[in-house]
């Protein structure tokens, strides 16, 4: 029997026009391993906190204070939590509140000729880590597009980095998923 290989679409919520990525992961995955290829294949940095929700049952590294109650992620494969059409949610930084709706589009066998985890198609550039959100984010596009903005020079020094918001390489994301496997 082959390996399962689950198609998933992840979306950023409240951000126009819409981030997003089709990646194709094994069933076998744990939930922590899925983090793992949303924040490559997204582009975060992993610098922050993280939970998943499926069907009102949260998913995360277990809180030591025992604050934040949530399913061991490491306990949790796709193919046991997860099915086709399965809608779910996916927050990363709790501070900034990046929410991801999350499909599973399709379940199919693997090709043996693939390599797995893959970025196959995506749109657009992920907002840099610590910009404040879907509201920051707005306010940070606004301040780069215009050079006239009282933010854009401070906001270009705070990035410092060049950023285009329309950039998107599928296959340099498949590239660091590949490290995963």
């Amino acid at each position: 029997m082959s390996r399962q290989i689950f198609q998933l679409k992840v979306t950023l919520s409240d951000v126009t026009p819409p981030v997003w990525r089709r990646v194709l992961v094994p069933g076998g995955y744990t939930l922590d391993r899925l983090h793992r290829v949303f924040q490559l294949a997204l582009g975060w940095q992993n610098y922050h906190l993280h939970s998943f929700d499926v069907d009102g049952v949260q998913y995360g590294e277990p809180d030591p204070d025992g604050e934040l109650i949530v399913r061991d992620e490491l306990e949790h494969r796709l193919d046991a939590v997860l099915g086709k059409g399965t809608r779910f949610r996916y927050v990363y930084d709790f501070g900034d509140w990046w929410e991801h709706e999350v499909t599973v589009e399709d379940i199919f066998g693997a090709d043996p000729d693939e390599r797995y985890p893959v970025c196959v198609v995506g749109e657009r550039a992920c907002p840099p880590e610590d910009c404040g959100g879907p509201f920051g984010y707005r306010t940070m596009l606004a301040a780069l597009a215009d050079p006239a903005h009282p933010e854009h020079d401070s906001t270009r020094r705070w990035l410092g980095r060049p950023f285009d918001p329309e950039e998107f390489d599928p296959h340099r994301a498949s590239t660091l998923l590949r490290r995963l496997c």
